[in-house]
């Protein structure tokens, strides 16, 4: 059986290997799924946890968090196109929104 340090850790190391993408990639798309693992990362959290207090309050939140990241999937893809068919590039440095 596996312990839940276990369970744990390896969340934190998937939430840091997301945080530390976030923080020096600058490819949108690289950026994008860096938050997503963050994301699930902390559904692992929430699952070990429910596990661990044999409460389903845990699998509940998942499911509210599936459900979000499934939406922002959509909309966050969409953007992700619009700045690229406006722009011609996907690094974040090369985007500049301002009109001056």
């Amino acid at each position: 059986m596996v312990s839940l340090n276990s369970y744990l850790i390896l969340g934190a190391i998937l939430f840091s290997i997301g945080a530390v993408g976030v923080f020096t990639r600058r490819n949108v798309l690289i950026i994008y799924m860096c938050i997503e693992l963050m994301l699930n990362a902390v559904n692992l959290t929430f699952i070990a946890f429910s596990k661990f207090l044999n409460d389903m309050n845990g699998h509940v939140f998942v499911f509210m968090i599936m459900t979000v990241a499934a939406a922002e999937a959509a909309v966050g893809l969409a953007i992700i196109i619009s700045l690229f068919r406006n722009k011609a590039t996907i690094y974040v440095d090369d985007i500049n929104l301002s009109k001056g």
